[in-house]
């Protein structure tokens, strides 16, 4: 079984090579290395791309992640089939420039995916983090907030989990300046979907899951009761005196989930 994508760039760069080989061939800045899989930075006619190879994660530690009811990533289909229905969807993220998969068993399945570097970009992790002493203008504020809620809705709306659903892993365009983001014309990309599910409809747990984490990984840049409502409004697109009534427990939930999550790793 094989599949294979690539740009006019990668084409053109691979066309007297398998590019099987030219992908497990790329060099560049190693920023991970695992007896399954790779991910490193590297550059080609004047611009900057992310490969990700994966060679196979092998039976036992399939059988490991089955056993311990977690889902093995088996390879770079995930993160393929995540941009293409993020993109679909209008959600901004990586730009896919090459792809390919070969083999039928999934415990040896060769994959790899290839995006273009986002440049030019800072995580809402580090863009936010002087919030409690450094307050943003309102507007900008407002506008992170609904428009992270607005992501996510989309994406759960659609059938699709991230599973590592952090404010880490949505970039800012900062190529203007940090101090100069437009709130009403800015672009806000989702990025590390190696481990993003879809589905024809996410589960209520996995939903629970990427927004407690979501909440946790925000609790410390000094998020105030109406953030957090204006956030929930945005996500529900409903009055919120109205959703309080029927999902009152729901939120709760997450609220538990994410504080439990905090206490958690704030002992380690």
């Amino acid at each position: 079984m094989r599949e294979l994508f690539l740009s006019e760039t990668f084409r053109t760069l691979w066309q007297d090579t398998d590019p099987f080989q030219g992908a497990d061939r790329l060099t560049g800045k190693v920023f991970r290395q695992m007896k399954s899989r790779k991910t490193l930075r590297f550059a080609t006619n004047g611009r900057s791309y992310f490969v990700k190879v994966h060679y196979g994660i092998g039976w036992q530690e399939i059988a490991k992640e089955l056993l311990q009811f977690k889902y093995p990533v088996l390879g770079a289909e995930n993160e393929w089939r995540a941009l293409n229905l993020l993109k679909r969807i209008g959600v901004e993220t990586m730009t896919p420039a090459a792809y390919g998969a070969r083999g039928i068993s999934p415990a040896s399945r060769y994959s790899f995916i290839i995006t273009e570097e986002l440049r030019d970009t800072e995580s809402l992790e580090d863009f936010c983090r002087d919030w409690p002493t450094r307050p943003p203008a309102f507007r900008l504020r407002a506008a992170l907030i609904e428009r992270v809620a607005s992501m996510v809705r989309q994406m759960h709306r659609h059938g699709m989990n991230h599973r590592d659903c952090y404010i880490c892993h949505f970039h800012l365009d900062v190529s203007a300046g940090r101090d100069r983001v437009d709130p009403q014309r800015f672009h806000l990309y989702v990025i590390d979907l190696h481990r993003a599910q879809i589905r024809s409809r996410v589960p209520v747990r996995w939903i629970v899951k990427d927004l407690a984490g979501l909440y946790f990984s925000a609790m410390d840049i000094g998020l105030t009761r109406t953030d957090c409502l204006r956030f929930i409004k945005t996500y529900e697109q409903r009055p919120l005196r109205d959703l309080f009534q029927d999902h009152g427990r729901f939120w709760r939930q997450i609220e538990r989930t994410a504080c439990v999550l905090y206490k958690k790793l704030s002992r380690r």
